[in-house]
Formats: structure tokens, sequence, C-alpha cells
């Protein structure tokens, strides 16, 4: 089970990166105005607020958000889909057995295609989970019981294992109003990070590098701009390219590190991470001296984009060690 980074922005894909690193720093500082307020406790939840139905408007706040405290499955079904109704009662059984260890979110995908698109579905039922803003595939169909508990068992693991989510309490005596997440109260840059979102969003890359600039000249360590940062350099760098030519150029020319770089945004910007990696990796193997530096600190730059917490980061850190030494 590994994680993927999903995107809720049709700006462009960056292997949905952007969107999956903010989710993730809404997570962190979610969790650490919990811990600061009340000691790390969530809210007890009434068991009914353990199945919602959510929507494109309020899939920020219903599924990554609360993706910092539990587990959320989404099941997105149709009403038309005969398999779904199978499905779907089993989950929500589940999620009331589970008493808190995952929350399951219900997508209508006829009301709701835009979402549908950007997890690739291409069939229902389809199952996935989003843990701390990080999006991972469980399964597609009407699996046997005994097959989804032991994939919902792998999803609590790891939730509990590599980000440290163990779950929501579960008060029978709880109105279901109380699973509404408590405010955070704005941080001293959230309207400049904000602007920059914006400004993404809108096409405007120099406003947005220069919107993440002006955080990181009063907080150097701030990792949401720190990651907004490499990812708008990124766009600025590919934006105007013909991708057609860098492709060619690229296969035409493996000794040209400047083409390889090229290909190799082109490749994180379409969403084939591994490749963008493998292709630096590569070109480090077989250069020396500048080339080779140029292509190692590209490939460290790429890493800001994805997030040092992707498994494939990981994998080619441990790499790229090995062709540097």
């Amino acid at each position: 089970m590994q994680p993927r980074n999903m995107s809720m922005s049709g700006v462009v894909d960056l292997a949905a990166v952007k969107a999956a690193q903010e989710a993730k720093a809404k997570a962190e500082q979610t969790r650490a105005e919990q811990a600061r307020q009340g000691g790390g406790a969530v809210p007890a939840v009434s068991p009914s607020s353990l199945v919602i139905d959510v929507d494109e408007a309020g899939f920020e706040n219903d599924v990554l958000q609360r993706s910092a405290e539990v587990p959320v499955v989404l099941d997105f079904w149709a009403e038309w889909c005969e398999p779904c109704k199978q499905l779907g009662p089993l989950l929500e059984r589940l999620a009331t057995e589970y008493n808190g260890k995952f929350l399951l979110a219900k997508i209508d995908v006829d009301a709701n295609q835009m979402l549908m698109q950007q997890f690739g579905i291409q069939g229902i039922p389809a199952v996935f989970a989003v843990v701390a803003g990080q999006a991972l595939p469980l399964f597609q169909g009407a699996a046997p019981e005994a097959q989804i508990r032991e994939t919902i068992d792998q999803l609590v693991q790891v939730a509990e294992e590599r980000f440290g989510i163990t779950g929501i309490t579960v008060d029978p005596d709880a109105a279901p109003d109380d699973t509404a997440p408590a405010e955070v109260p704005a941080g001293p840059y959230d309207a400049l990070l904000e602007a920059a979102v914006q400004a993404l969003d809108a096409g405007d890359l120099g406003g947005a590098v220069q919107a993440y600039r002006n955080v990181l000249a009063d907080d150097p360590g701030n990792t949401e701009a720190k990651l907004g940062l490499a990812q708008a350099d990124l766009l600025q760098r590919v934006q105007g390219l013909d991708a057609q030519q860098v492709r060619k150029d690229a296969a035409d020319k493996p000794a040209d590190v400047a083409a390889q770089i090229a290909a190799a945004d082109l490749d994180l910007v379409g969403g084939h991470v591994e490749d963008a990696f493998g292709r630096l990796v590569d070109t480090v193997k077989r250069t020396f001296g500048d080339d080779r530096d140029a292509a190692r600190v590209r490939l460290l730059e790429l890493f800001e984009v994805v997030g040092a917490d992707d498994p494939r980061v990981a994998s080619a850190r441990s790499a790229l060690a090995r062709a540097l030494f």
C-alpha cells in the first residue's frame, strides 16, 4: 500500500503534488493546534458521524483536513451502480464496527465528476483512502468482506506507524454536530500563502514565486513556502517549452545534460515522478564535474517539489548516493 500525491487543482497536474502538500501542511497545523489547546486530544464524535456524504465543495474540509486525525476512506458510487449497492452498506457497517479507526466518506460520482477525474477512476465502485493529505488506492469493485477487512487493517496500520494517526474517539452520547473540526486560528503568513496558491491557480507564476519568497524572507524554515516555491519554480521552467522537441532532444542526445534536465522537469509535471528521478540519477552516473553537479542539484530541487515523505524520494535518494559514491 503506497501513498500517492493527489491534486485538487485543474491548472496543471504536477504529479498532483501541489494540493497534497497544501493538505499535509494544513493537517500538520491542525494537529499541532489540537495538541496545544487540548494535549493532543481529538473531540469525540457520534457513531452516526463516522459515515458522511462529501462533495467537491466540502472535500478540503471534510476529507483533506480531517485526514490529519483519522484515515478517511472514500467510497465512489452512483445510484445506478448495482455493485455499489452491495459494497456501500458493507463499508458503512465496517466504519461503525471499527469505532473511529477510519471515517467513511461517500462520493456520488454523478454529482462530483471532477473528483472522479482527479482520482483517475475508470469504473465504480472504487475505494480510496486519504491519510495526512495523501491518497492511497485501496480496491475497485465489490471485493469480498475478508479482503476489505484485511485492506482496512493495513490502512489503519500505515496511518498509525507512518503518520502517527490513531483515529478518533466515538461517544454514543455525542451530538453529530461535534464532528465539526475546531477552527484553527490564522497563522502569521496564511494570507501570503493563500495569495501564492491563488496566483498558481490563476497561472501567475511570477506572483506565486514572489509571495512564497516574501514568506521565506521572514521565516526561512516555513515548510509550505519552501515546497510551494519549488513547485512554482518548476512550473516557470517548463512554461513555454515545446514538449515534443524537449523529449526528442533528450532521446537524441543522451550526453546533453541540459536536455536531460529539461526532460526531467517535463516528466515530473506530467506525473512521471520515477521517470524524472531515474533520468537524473542516470545522468549523474555518466557525467563528471559541473555537468554532474547540475544534474544532482536539479534532482534535489525535484525532491523538494515532491516532498521528503514520499517513498519515491527516499528510493531516489538512495540511488543518488550510490551513483555519487
